[in-house]
């Protein structure tokens, strides 16, 4: 598995740099972490409520650092990561 944070599926340089400034420089940072967490750690980075979507790539991110990279097949997509 790659630690650069571009190789998690979703993660563009917007969002690369909204991690690293949330404190999570690397895949190998968000292992374990809440990705409810993240996103409110982005929120107050930001100082507004950042739009939702974050929290599903985060949810995604978390995953795949744990995981080792792997994702289930009906999970490669931030969207899938959306509240049911």
């Amino acid at each position: 598995m790659k630690n650069n944070l571009q190789a998690i599926p979703g993660i563009g340089k917007n969002m690369e740099q909204h991690l690293i400034r949330a404190g999570y420089p690397d895949v190998a940072s968000l292992k374990k972490q809440d990705p409810e967490e993240i996103y409110l750690k982005d929120c107050v980075v930001q100082g507004a409520k950042v739009d939702r979507c974050a929290l599903y790539v985060y949810r995604l991110a978390v995953h795949y650092a744990d995981n080792d990279g792997n994702l289930p097949p009906d999970k490669q997509n931030w969207w899938d990561w959306q509240d049911r």
